[in-house]
């Protein structure tokens, strides 16, 4: 692994989990020094970074851990819409939906657990299962440009994830919406994939718009 993709992980990492706050100055002297990189890849990373929008370059002042305001978030997750509902139409016409009647069953057990107490070790294991569900529909929906673009958007819900306060209400209405786009896109019905989708992205918008407030 060269210098600018180690940097590159290590801070994309650092910020999606908000080790980074938004607006921190990455200062390229103290951050070379602590990755142990030169300056050049680390440049190279953080460039990548800005292009993938967790980092806002500023001329004369440097590289910023960008910040995420409510307009940025409402444009963020009209795309995610877009991309989402259309990945779950694919998925659901995919000759590998029936993938997702596991998935389904296993965001019900999510369900009955998380009923019982939204603890750290349960969070965690809703959110593991939840990046399987997104790795699942990139495979079966199997269209790379798809893919690529929604990628950057994953990270800066992670990071939205960390940000709005985490309420127990909201992540057992989140287990049923996931395994209700399971169950559609098992039964090969487009239409009621895509609407499971876009419920369970508006919810989150909605959800995320009330606790920023």
């Amino acid at each position: 692994m060269n210098q600018t993709t180690r940097a590159y992980d290590r801070l994309r990492a650092e910020i999606i989990a908000g080790e980074l706050l938004p607006a921190t100055h990455l200062n390229e002297v103290r951050i070379a020094e602590r990755l142990g990189v030169s300056r050049t890849p680390l440049r190279g990373a953080l460039q990548r970074l800005d292009r993938e929008g967790l980092v806002r370059t500023v001329p004369g002042r440097g590289a910023f851990v960008s910040e995420l305001s409510l307009p940025d978030v409402r444009h963020l997750f009209q795309l995610r819409e877009a991309l989402e509902t259309h990945a779950a139409r694919l998925c659901a016409r995919s000759t590998r939906r029936a993938e997702f009647s596991e998935l389904e069953r296993e965001f019900t057990v999510q369900h009955t657990v998380l009923a019982h107490g939204a603890g750290d070790a349960r969070l965690d294991g809703y959110y593991a299962l939840a990046e399987e569900l997104d790795r699942t529909i990139d495979e079966v929906a199997a269209n790379p440009y798809l893919t690529g673009a929604m990628a950057p958007i994953r990270d800066q819900l992670r990071r939205l994830r960390r940000i709005a306060r985490r309420s127990p209400e909201r992540v057992l209405l989140s287990a049923t919406e996931h395994a209700a786009v399971c169950r559609a896109i098992a039964g090969g019905e487009e239409d009621a994939a895509a609407a499971a989708s876009a419920l369970h992205i508006n919810n989150s918008l909605r959800h995320i718009l009330d606790t920023a407030v």
